[in-house]
């Protein structure tokens, strides 16, 4: 298959994707993007009220991961992408951009088929109780862990045929980081 162009660490709020994503990118040489920093300040006001994020919330912010990770893989750069991407749609935005979406997040009419993101999702899975202790240790984020029952209600953990890996939380980040790597060197 050859290596991905965008490395997607995926799940709940608090399962460690922003570290893992760091240290990934890190090691391997590629670019590193935290997608709650592309988040508009509508989203983080209602996620801060302790208000979960809809559909028509996520789709227009994911469009836009998109667009970036298609302008950066265009040029030849690997992405590593911490993003909850909690629904298979969501992934499919992030392959697809629009096209992945049940509605169109821009109007621009183009008929041939859109470039796709070529993607490689990790799944950063673990139980409720050991991501809710880590939420609680955290300090400055804007979702509050009250939201965390909500992600888990939305996950739809990745099935084929997305290409994907699943990893427990439970490891250590030297553990879970060496799984990752050894994945994608196979590839």
């Amino acid at each position: 298959m050859g290596r991905p162009g965008v490395l997607l660490l995926m799940g709940v709020s608090g399962s460690g994707k922003s570290t893992v994503g760091a240290l990934l990118a890190s090691e391997l040489g590629w670019k590193f993007y935290d997608a709650d920093d592309y988040h508009p300040e509508e989203n983080q006001t209602k996620m801060s009220k302790g208000i979960p994020l809809n559909d028509q919330d996520r789709i227009p912010w994911l469009c836009n991961l998109h667009d970036i990770l298609l302008r950066d893989v265009a040029s030849g750069q690997h992405v590593v992408l911490a993003c909850s991407a909690l629904k298979k749609m969501y992934r499919d935005i992030l392959i697809r951009g629009k096209q992945g979406a049940p509605q169109k997040c821009d109007e621009s009419g183009k008929e041939e088929k859109p470039p796709e993101v070529k993607l490689f999702v990790v799944h950063l899975s673990g139980a409720p109780e050991v991501i809710s202790g880590r939420l609680l240790r955290r300090k400055g984020h804007f979702m509050p862990p009250e939201l965390l029952q909500s992600q888990f209600d939305t996950l739809e953990p990745p099935s084929a045929p997305e290409n994907f890996i699943q990893v427990s939380v439970d490891k250590d980040l030297s553990e879970i980081t060496a799984i990752i790597i050894k994945t994608l060197n196979m590839n």
